[in-house]
């Protein structure tokens, strides 16, 4: 009986420990998102440095990550970052991510 409510203690608090760990201290929180964007920028950043994107195509792109940016602002103005709203965020990301592949390798000159 005593091994028995010992290991339900044990998996009580495991499961509370996994449910704390996804659940975000913070709502408003969007680390996956701002790494991300960090990624893209970065992207952006080494197609003008190799020459593979050209300054429209770079104003472009640069011009869509301050649009996702707003948006993920406007998502944290109420305090909360719902699903919804993250998945739009996620999907926004999605379809930048794509432009900068193929504005990348479009074989363009600067």
């Amino acid at each position: 009986m005593k091994k028995q409510s010992l290991i339900i203690a044990f998996a009580l608090v495991a499961a509370g420990a996994a449910f704390a760990q996804s659940v975000p201290a913070d709502p408003t929180a969007t680390p996956r998102i701002d790494r991300r964007e960090a990624r893209q920028q970065k992207r952006i950043d080494q197609g003008v440095a190799s020459g593979q994107l050209t300054p429209r195509e770079t104003a472009r792109l640069e011009a869509q990550q301050g649009r996702i940016k707003a948006a993920e602002v406007q998502a944290k103005s109420d305090g909360v970052v719902t699903a919804k709203e993250r998945a739009n965020l996620t999907r926004r990301q999605n379809k930048a991510s794509r432009d900068i592949r193929r504005n990348k390798h479009d074989r363009q000159a600067v």
